[in-house]
């Protein structure tokens, strides 16, 4: 058993509800698309800024924010030719957050949440989430979390897009180790005594590696939450 859990949250703990992504491509295909792309096209410009987003985002370790990934899709449904200087990023983001929680994103599986309840009665350890953003901002995700009744689990959560930085990162490591320790104050916590779980091999599991404390990785591969109660 570990002193502090540090968790991964998108494919670790929550994934995305397949019909807010469906109902998103539609409200871009109609509202954002005046070279008339194939809904087919409007899809696949959300997977490509998604994942050169992602990929960027590792191997930099910086973040792009969604207000930028949006205006991406929308340049990239038109060929880089429609002009972005009238689009009102703001009521966008708001108009998606809005369609998010329509569609709210989903527990990863049904055994999620009873695995954090039981580590949390049984080691009395600290939590964290420790989460790279996309889509989706950090302010977005803590409400989402308090609506899945998941959020009373955490006593602190870093997002990427909030403080600048995406794992890898291992100043964001780092940060995450302060903020640890300033949970913790009434105890001593060895880099042996943490463990960050997470789908990604790179961002998670190199990172947490870089970052001297140990790792799990679940869901990717043949291994899911329950492996912490191994």
């Amino acid at each position: 058993m570990y002193q502090h859990y540090s968790f991964d949250l998108w494919l670790t703990l929550i994934k995305s509800n397949p019909y807010f992504k469906i109902e998103r491509t539609k409200i871009f295909h109609r509202d954002f698309n005046p070279a008339g792309k194939s809904i087919d096209e409007v899809a696949r410009a959300f997977r490509q800024v998604d994942l050169m987003c992602n990929a960027v985002n590792e191997n930099t370790g910086k973040n792009i924010d969604a207000d930028e990934m949006y205006l991406m899709v929308i340049s990239l449904i038109n060929d880089n030719q429609l002009s972005l200087s009238d689009i009102d990023t703001g009521k966008l983001y708001q108009d998606m957050e809005k369609l998010l929680f329509y569609y709210l994103p989903l527990v990863y599986s049904p055994v999620t949440i009873s695995t954090l309840q039981h580590l949390k009665d049984k080691t009395g350890s600290t939590f964290s989430l420790l989460s790279n953003t996309g889509f989706i901002k950090g302010a977005t995700l803590r409400k989402v979390l308090v609506e899945l009744k998941m959020s009373n689990y955490f006593d602190f959560q870093l997002y990427s897009d909030e403080v600048g930085m995406s794992k890898p990162n291992p100043a964001l490591f780092n940060l995450m180790l302060q903020n640890i320790k300033q949970v913790n104050t009434h105890k001593d916590i060895n880099l042996t005594d943490i463990i960050h779980i997470g789908d990604n091999p790179k961002a998670d599991i190199d990172g947490a590696l870089a970052a001297g404390i140990k790792s799990l990785l679940i869901n990717s591969n043949n291994q899911s939450i329950l492996a912490l109660l191994s």
